[in-house]
């Protein structure tokens, strides 16, 4: 099993009336993507404004390394955070430099990295030019640039892909997947869910403060994500809905989508179907982690019911 890297336990904070976090735990380690997911207001800027110190719990720990709460070294750890901003009339070289030296990172080691990520973003030539001058993705990968040129044991994305064009959105996805390949700790929150089925290796999903979902995503989907099957072809709703094992239809002109029991067998399953369906095109799958998502946060409860996963 990887080195555990960073440890929330028991975390709770309140403002005011409203107890934002209500006792959540969960471990990142070494070389993982690690996705932090939940509807707006679940509760996680709060725990990464947590871990970056910016505030502090009411309660439980959050422990980097052997370091604990406001000893933990910031400069170990790289955050891209979700409203993005640097300085409008600073050169990008010098802005880069200004947030290694924040870090304690060496400058001349520091350019270096800085105009090989430039090149490596399509960015060559822009060193010298002003952050206002730059188009608002390329202002993004800057900050991309900034969060992760103090080579950081810990990175902490929130919505990193959020304005990017879908070129873009593939240079990120292969820099973060080089990053913890190369031993970083990466910490995601997107509401991208087809990114974050695509990219991440486990997942926490807060909803109203609280753990919903803990585990690595096979095994969320094993848990959660009951099978479903894609029939093409123009075929009446009564004979789909009385095909065993189906729990409900959905249908769309000639596309209907049967939701399956969890406990299907579907070899077994394929061989109920009546002969006279009409099917120009058949697939099964199991429910999307988008699916899952809307399902939690809307609390419409029509996959199984939510439980515990433990990586």
């Amino acid at each position: 099993m990887k080195e555990v890297m960073l440890t929330v336990e028991g975390l709770e904070k309140s403002f005011k009336d409203k107890q934002a976090l209500k006792g959540i735990s969960f471990e990142v380690r070494k070389g993982e993507i690690m996705a932090i997911l939940g509807p707006n207001g679940a509760g996680k800027s709060t725990t990464i404004r947590n871990i970056m110190g910016i505030m502090y719990p009411d309660s439980g720990s959050i422990t980097f390394h052997n370091y604990d709460g406001k000893e933990i070294p910031r400069n170990k750890i790289g955050y891209l955070p979700e409203e993005r901003g640097l300085y409008k009339n600073v050169k990008v070289m010098d802005i880069l430099l200004y947030l290694a030296d924040l870090k304690d990172y060496p400058l001349d080691k520091a350019k270096e990295r800085i105009l090989m990520y430039l090149e490596k973003f399509d960015l060559v030539g822009k060193d010298k030019v002003s952050m206002e001058e730059l188009s608002k993705g390329m202002g993004q990968k800057v900050q991309f640039i900034g969060s992760v040129l103090h080579e950081p044991e810990l990175l902490i994305l929130d919505e990193p892909f959020s304005g990017l064009d879908p070129v873009s959105q593939e240079l990120f996805k292969e820099e973060i997947r080089s990053l913890a390949k190369n031993g970083t700790a990466i910490l995601l929150s997107s509401h991208q869910m087809n990114l974050v089925e695509e990219m991440c290796d486990r997942l926490f999903m807060i909803q109203n403060g609280q753990k919903v979902i803990y585990g690595s995503l096979d095994e969320v989907k094993t848990k959660y994500a009951n099978f479903k099957c894609t029939i093409h072809g123009k075929n009446q709703l009564s004979v789909l809905e009385n095909i065993p094992q189906v729990q409900r239809v959905e249908q769309k002109e000639d596309t209907s989508i049967l939701y399956l029991e969890q406990t299907v067998d579907p070899t077994n399953w394929l061989k109920q179907l009546p002969n006279n369906l009409a099917i120009q095109e058949l697939k099964i799958n199991r429910i999307s982690l988008h699916e899952i998502f809307i399902d939690i946060a809307t609390n419409n409860n029509l996959i199984a019911e939510v439980g515990e996963v433990h990586a």
